[in-house]
């Protein structure tokens, strides 16, 4: 069964929001093997990857982490900078090396207090990016340590 997509920037912002957000957006590079953030970090910034691939993972006790979703062009990584108390649910690791925007979670917090619009959209975005993602853990998850065939009943 093929997973649907992740609810991009693009699909969900309109075009204004759209640009007034990426006017605050860096262009970055990121080499393959770094550790974007970590589990329980803060998290003070975000991505959207223009080329490149980024795995997130769960720590698991025990075991190694698991890797709960990739992620790859137009995708948003790190969701939590939104919510307070702003740390991170994840981890996440560059897979291959990384072209992507970076924003500052700061600003653009405050954008969307100043404009409750644009504050809405970004809102609904992210939390549709954090319901796939949830549901994607999910699944993970079960399919890693759920008994053989328990996973099938989701």
């Amino acid at each position: 069964m093929n997973a649907p997509p992740t609810p991009s920037m693009l699909r969900t912002l309109s075009a204004e929001h759209r640009q007034r957000l990426m006017r605050v957006a860096r262009e970055v590079s990121i080499a393959q093997g770094t550790r974007l953030f970590e589990e329980g970090g803060r998290a003070d910034r975000f991505w959207i990857i223009r080329t490149g691939a980024v795995e997130l993972d769960m720590r698991v006790p025990g075991q190694r982490a698991a890797v709960i979703e990739s992620l790859g062009h137009n995708e948003l990584v790190g969701w939590s900078w939104l919510f307070a108390p702003h740390s991170w649910h994840l981890g996440a690791v560059a897979t291959t090396p990384i072209r992507a925007y970076e924003f500052d979670a700061t600003a653009v917090r405050s954008m969307c207090a100043d404009d409750p619009a644009l504050g809405h959209d970004i809102g609904q975005w992210v939390g549709q990016v954090l319901a796939h993602r949830l549901r994607s853990a999910r699944t993970r998850l079960l399919d890693l340590y759920a008994p053989y065939g328990a996973g099938s009943a989701i």
